[in-house]
């Protein structure tokens, strides 16, 4: 017989399993102090540089490089292209150089061509650089992910990702205040305009971050950077992965790319990343910025201080959601509070024609679109952790594939010149928001189903579960345990 360890009560958690030797709780802890405060400021860094055209734009750009008709969104529509085409080489290249190299180069890279935009003199220049900080910008997500699903289980991902993701939502708050701040301080300072300072500050905080991530991030259990792991832990992390049947090292064979595509989670996932994408296109649209301008009562410093109101919001929603999955919820069901929460600021944001105050909370609900990232990706870590190329290969193919769908669908719904009402667009991101939540029910259906099976199995077998069989699919914290 079996004994099945279900996900226990808010109240119970423990931030170790009781698994966990006091050797290994250590290691964690270390691991913890490594990967996640670097994920952060990158991350932070990362969106500072990208989020920061909507903010130049309402803060002179556009005058100053005579931009009009819908060149913004064409210029989002370029960083997006470049994000797209730079992932591609990185399914191979993930496990076959140590991550504690790539993702510093990628950082430092990305910060170099956010420093040149500061000199640009046109929109074709200007759209060259986007692209280019996307290109480098591009495997910097999925990295962080493959890395997290290299030293941690399934049930440890999320809530650590959480912190991650934070990043995000404060890069964006940042990139508005960093704006503000310039336009109020430094415009005309040395003959720069105030949204070209932005970027040289902008630069002046990545780079450093970058070269900060050679001598702290951990690289991958099979690719350790032993700067800063001693052989103990590196031999430590492996053991414990192990048991929970994660596969350490592979190389890339065709056969596994075919196998891969066999597979029906890959399908499915894929789907519910391309819907999370589209779901969340709120959060790049520039709405709420050009709603603020066209108030026509507050200067271009003040617009850009009420632009970090949504992103800081985003800092709640996304430790909630992250936190809940890992300990309580589950993913299928925190993607549902996640999107729901969305759900509701869209319907006002469609509907439009409202009081004021209905418009400053739908645009307030924003971010809780991608409050929910670091869950999807930390269940697809789950759901193949047996495998480091299956991994590599999934994140980056199903980020690659969702991703491009925002190169075209933006031009089709979030024309700048229909902004900053955007009904088609804020319609489109309902209905993706929508079946986001239905298939991330089916998935949690079949995968729950799938894993009971399996436990059926086992149990008929009379012996213990092991590898890709000790844990249900949807409830990750899951296991089995001999009687």
């Amino acid at each position: 017989m079996a004994d099945v360890q279900q996900r226990r009560k808010w109240y119970h958690i423990k931030w170790f399993s009781d698994d966990d030797t006091k050797e290994e709780r250590r290691l964690i802890l270390k691991l913890d102090l490594l990967i996640v405060p670097y994920a952060f400021l990158a991350y932070w860094t990362k969106y500072i540089d990208q989020a920061n055209i909507n903010n130049a734009y309402v803060s002179g750009v556009q005058t100053d490089l005579n931009l009009h008709g819908n060149e913004l969104v064409q210029l989002q529509t370029m960083y997006t292209l470049g994000a797209v085409l730079g992932q591609i080489p990185f399914a191979y290249l993930f496990t076959k150089f140590p991550m504690s190299w790539l993702i510093p180069f990628l950082d430092i890279a990305w910060g170099i061509f956010t420093l040149l935009q500061y000199r640009v003199t046109s929109y074709s220049e200007l759209a060259a650089y986007r692209f280019l900080v996307g290109w480098f910008e591009a495997a910097f997500f999925p990295g962080m992910h493959y890395i997290f699903g290299a030293w941690y289980r399934g049930d440890e991902i999320a809530r650590r990702g959480g912190v991650f993701y934070v990043g995000l939502t404060l890069g964006t708050l940042t990139a508005s205040l960093i704006q503000a701040g310039a336009s109020s301080r430094l415009d005309g300072v040395n003959g720069l305009a105030g949204w070209r300072w932005m970027y040289i500050i902008c630069a002046i905080i990545t780079i450093p971050i970058g070269i900060l991530g050679y001598f702290i991030l951990p690289g991958t259990p099979d690719k350790p950077n032993k700067l800063i792991l001693k052989d103990r832990d590196i031999e430590g992390a492996q053991n414990r992965l192990k048991r929970a049947g994660h596969g350490i090292a592979g190389t890339f064979k065709w056969k596994t790319l075919i196998d891969i595509l066999r597979n029906w989670k890959f399908w499915a996932f894929l789907w519910l990343d391309i819907f999370f994408w589209n779901a969340c296109y709120n959060t790049n649209a520039g709405g709420y910025l050009l709603w603020l301008k066209s108030l026509d009562r507050y200067p271009t410093s003040k617009v850009n201080e009420l632009n970090a109101i949504a992103p800081a919001l985003g800092i709640f929603y996304t430790l909630f959601i992250c936190f809940a999955s890992d300990l309580v919820l589950g993913p299928a069901w925190a993607i549902t509070v996640a999107h729901t929460w969305n759900i509701v600021g869209l319907i006002i944001l469609v509907v439009w024609k409202v009081p004021e105050s209905s418009l400053w909370f739908a645009f307030a609900t924003t971010y809780s679109s991608v409050a929910m990232s670091s869950v999807l990706y930390g269940w697809m870590n789950s759901e193949l952790r047996y495998s480091p190329i299956a991994r590599a290969v999934v994140l980056v193919t199903t980020t690659v594939i969702a991703q491009s769908t925002t190169i075209w669908t933006p031009l089709l719904v979030f024309k700048t010149v229909e902004g900053p009402r955007f009904t088609k667009g804020y319609s489109f991101v309902l209905a993706n928001a929508i079946c986001l939540i239905l298939t991330a029910h089916l998935i949690r259906y079949f995968t729950t189903r799938e894993g009971k099976r399996r436990n059926s199995e086992i149990e008929g077998q009379g012996s213990v579960g092991s590898g890709e069989d000790a844990q249900d699919p949807e409830a990750v914290n899951y296991t089995v345990h001999p009687k």
